[in-house]
């Protein structure tokens, strides 16, 4: 093919379900999968994405390369390449190990709490404490508490991040994040960073999110509810070895979580008895729970971190942060709790 055909042709064919000429634009943020441990090529999109991977083969093809990675802009491009650099590494629900692994040359604290997919919990007051005895900026990824039921601002964090995608946006429509400080020096630098490296949200996504976020508070108060009920639930079955939930008094850190939390979020981590094949025959096995990548959205999702949102992470160092391989992670919707509560039930009779 030559260089002129390929710039119009390369990768590109017509949409097998329409016919369309044109490359179909896949607004998705995740995927269902077909069972545990197979995909359709596709599972997240910030891993991957139909269209974007068309663009991908095309870019590749008139390069006379054999891959290509798309980013938001050139300079994101550039930035990941120096991402290729590594940091610390610490568990923070441990005061003791956070101080002990601060040098000289630590200028910045990075907490996730409540964490993925463990859901373990920071203690904020000590994390600040520790950040302004070292006179150290403290980022906080708020995450999966979402600011209805957490604002580490207001604990004395510099830096709040978001994954959007998740509640915030609340509809799996879109990817994107965000960062929130009070200090102006922090502000204006992120200003700087996000225009020069080019990675910023499309104006598609940004009015998307906005709708999203007219129905937050509502969607946490459902996703807690819901997410306790279940929880309770699964912490009942003779088929389940743990549940990892901060708002039930068995989690290791539920008096920080209650303390510093106004609410516990709809996330669930749990353990069958069965251990991974049973757990993949739960999650091979239900029909209301979509097995998919992603959270925090108005469906109910169901995750084997293993072998979906972890499966890069290394075996050793998986089992080491006690990420085992029989996992579940569930991210509950507004669904009615009933149903979501039956889902589970049925496929754990066959777990």
């Amino acid at each position: 093919m030559k260089f002129d055909t390929k710039v119009v042709r390369a990768g590109i064919s017509p949409d097998p379900t329409t016919g369309s000429i044109l490359p179909p634009i896949y607004e998705t943020a995740t995927y269902v999968l077909p069972e545990v441990g197979r995909d359709l090529g596709f599972d997240y999109t910030r891993s991957s994405n139909p269209t974007r991977q068309v663009l991908e083969e095309n870019l590749a093809a008139i390069e006379n390369g054999k891959y290509a990675v798309s980013f938001a802009s050139g300079m994101s491009a550039v930035d990941s390449c120096f991402k290729l650099l590594s940091g610390g590494d610490v568990d923070t629900t441990s005061a003791d190990a956070v101080r002990a692994a601060i040098t000289p040359a630590t200028r910045m604290l990075w907490i996730e709490t409540p964490t993925n997919p463990l859901l373990k919990v920071s203690d904020l007051e000590a994390m600040v404490t520790i950040a302004r005895e070292n006179d150290i900026l403290l980022g906080v990824d708020s995450t999966f508490a979402t600011p209805v039921f957490l604002r580490p601002l207001e604990f004395g964090a510099d830096i709040v991040m978001h994954s959007t995608t998740k509640y915030l946006a609340g509809h799996n429509q879109i990817i994107g994040g965000v960062l929130v400080t009070d200090h102006q020096h922090v502000f204006e630098r992120m200003k700087y960073i996000q225009k020069t490296i080019g990675a910023v949200s499309s104006p598609f996504d940004c009015w998307l999110n906005l709708s999203g976020l007219k129905t937050l508070h509502l969607r946490m108060k459902r996703h807690e509810e819901s997410a306790m009920q279940v929880a309770q639930f699964l912490e009942s079955h003779s088929k389940i070895d743990r549940v990892l939930y901060p708002g039930l008094p068995s989690h290791p850190q539920h008096a920080v979580a209650k303390a510093q939390m106004s609410g516990f979020s709809g996330m669930i981590t749990f353990e069958l008895t069965g251990g991974t094949e049973a757990g993949k025959t739960l999650m091979n096995n239900v029909r209301l729970c979509g097995l998919a990548e992603s959270l925090g959205s108005v469906e109910t999702m169901i995750t084997h971190p293993a072998s979906m949102t972890h499966v890069d992470v290394p075996v050793e160092d998986r089992r080491k942060r006690g990420l085992t391989d029989g996992l579940v992670r569930l991210s509950v919707g507004i669904e009615d709790v009933e149903d979501i509560i039956a889902d589970l039930e049925g496929a754990l009779d066959k777990a």
